[in-house]
């Protein structure tokens, strides 16, 4: 009996969604096959599931035959012909294919127009009918660029000309004067330094008032590593005046940045260390100006220290200095002393030009020279460089996406007894190609090259370790001559952690000793944002190409950049 109930109450529920849920078609017919086709051709729903719906549909279509050019187009009747069936008759009547359209040349500038029509001429334009939605968008975000944000217009005075064109007359309604930012105002962080919101964003009063312009200006802030916008800019129009609000913050842009590195010594066979400290402070005197301090030692009985400012738009100027001080020691052998001195012109937020003067002073510290590879001497070189960069702010793990730096030196070295002219070329640029939200390839090209006549040990090109060719020690390798690539294959877990692959190789030459080689470097690494900053750890191989695989040839590097 209750198999029997259950059953009953299933077969009552179909039967009743069946009844209360009736879907309705709609059929609409031209006034004769072809207005038919035009009908079926534009893809109308014909279920619906009540009279409502079947309205929305009509009205759609109607909106559609208008912007195909059927605007004299009329719903004659419809008709239900049972329960579920409606059938509705349209008489579509000419169709109009183009419109020309007068215009005023003291209001809109032909250039503008010639974007959306391919037929401009000295009083009007023509438009295909299906286009004429989009041009006047079009044209009038182009008069609200122009300093008129409140412009409006229109199509009046609107005539048949001949059985398929139409022609009228464009109204443009819009203030008689160009409005143009009268002041620009920061909310948030007042000190901002204004000679970035004039030579790096490149917003000044005075300009004529373009607020998507402004915005994708403003969006460059998250460039800066000192400053990051709060929320989109604001405007506040009154009769006579336009003031820009920007929103800003001060970001944490100091970094500490150091590493510990150990590895087994081939002759000693014992664990050895090296690292280096990196301090870089950037705006703390809300100038926007850049200190680095780097202190570095390593296993090879090699100091460096080198310290360098950068001041950005000296003097309220477009230009800004950059200065270096560098001092590497090996062993007892000799030591040398690198100083520079660069103005540089920030193009725009991602493009940078560089030139000025370098200066090298090396002094031999052996009191037993007999190999001669070893000398005093003083260069001085004419540097010009150029530097591409391209961010993704909103990536925390890896905040910048493409890196492009060149460098040339045209100058000369001398010792006591000689003068050569030298060159020197240098790259550096990497570039990540995100593959999806978890998956990104990182490829670094860097390398350098030194072109002179003879060449000294102590004036040779240092690379190796872990910001170089991974495997190897710190500036554990000489050259005249190198060029690498660092390759990893990243894997996001989460948007804090990451674990990559390592694929070094590298090719250097170093006439002094005749050698050419090839090395290459294998391995595997994961980093961890934490609290105190970004941790990473680097397991990797160094070998050169005849060599065989040795696991005591291994390196361990492990890094933290914090933020403060």
């Amino acid at each position: 009996m209750q198999k029997a109930s259950f059953l009953f109450l299933i077969i009552y529920t179909l039967i009743s969604s069946e009844l209360f849920c009736q879907n309705i078609s709609l059929k609409i017919y031209g006034n004769n096959d072809h207005e038919t086709g035009v009908i079926d051709s534009l893809g109308y729903s014909n279920i619906h599931s009540d009279y409502t719906s079947i309205k929305r549909e009509l009205d759609s279509l109607q909106k559609r035959l208008y912007k195909i050019g059927y605007i004299e187009h009329n719903l004659k009747e419809t008709i239900k012909e049972h329960d579920s069936l409606f059938k509705t008759k349209l008489h579509l009547k000419r169709k109009y294919s183009t419109i020309s359209i007068y215009y005023d040349k003291m209001k809109i500038r032909p250039e503008i127009l010639e974007v959306v029509s391919k037929n401009v001429y000295d009083d009007y334009f023509e438009l295909e009918f299906s286009n004429i939605e989009n041009a006047l968008n079009y044209i009038n975000n182009r008069t609200t660029e122009e300093g008129l944000p409140f412009s409006r217009l229109h199509l009046s005075e609107i005539k048949v000309k001949d059985t398929s064109n139409l022609e009228a007359q464009l109204i443009i309604e819009s203030e008689k004067q160009k409005r143009s930012v009268s002041k620009i105002l920061i909310k948030g962080y007042e000190k901002f330094p204004r000679s970035y919101l004039k030579y790096y964003l490149k917003l000044r009063p005075a300009q004529i008032f373009n607020l998507n312009e402004v915005k994708n200006k403003t969006n460059q802030l998250n460039n800066l590593r000192f400053a990051k916008e709060i929320k989109p800019p604001e405007v506040l129009f009154t009769k006579d005046s336009t003031t820009l609000f920007l929103y800003l913050e001060k970001a944490k842009s100091n970094a500490f940045d150091g590493f510990l590195g150990f590895g087994t010594n081939e002759e000693t066979n014992r664990l050895e260390f090296d690292g280096y400290l990196n301090l870089n402070l950037i705006n703390n005197l809300n100038f926007g100006e850049s200190f680095n301090l780097q202190y570095k030692s390593d296993e090879n009985d090699q100091k460096t220290f080198q310290t360098d400012l950068s001041l950005p738009y000296l003097f309220k100027s477009p230009v800004g200095v950059d200065l270096l001080l560098r001092i590497f020691k090996k062993d007892s052998s000799f030591t040398t002393v690198d100083q520079s001195v660069k103005l540089h012109y920030q193009i725009n937020p991602r493009h940078k030009v560089y030139t000025g003067l370098l200066s090298t002073e090396s002094n031999n510290l052996l009191s037993n020279n007999t190999s001669n590879t070893i000398t005093d001497y003083k260069s001085q070189y004419y540097a010009f460089a150029y530097e591409y960069i391209k961010s993704q702010p909103f990536n925390r793990l890896f905040p910048l996406n493409t890196k492009l730096y060149l460098e040339t030196n045209f100058g000369n070295r001398k010792t006591t007894d000689s003068k050569e002219e030298q060159t020197r070329f240098s790259i550096d640029a990497f570039k990540i190609f995100n593959l999806n939200r978890k998956n990104s390839i990182y490829i670094r090209l860097n390398g350098s090259s030194l072109n002179s006549n003879t060449y000294f040990e102590n004036e040779l090109l240092r690379f190796g370790g872990i910001n170089s060719i991974r495997g190897f020690e710190e500036n554990s390798l000489f050259a005249s001559l190198y060029g690498l690539i660092n390759t990893e294959y990243r894997y996001r877990l989460n948007n804090s952690i990451f674990i990559h692959s390592i694929f070094d190789a590298a090719y250097f030459e170093n006439k002094t000793s005749n050698i050419k080689e090839k090395l290459f470097g294998y391995g595997f690494g994961f980093g961890i944002l934490t609290q105190a900053g970004l941790l990473r750890f680097n397991y990797a191989n160094g070998k050169n190409e005849s060599q065989k695989f040795k696991l005591s040839n291994s390196k361990v590097h492990i890094s933290l950049i914090a933020n403060f």
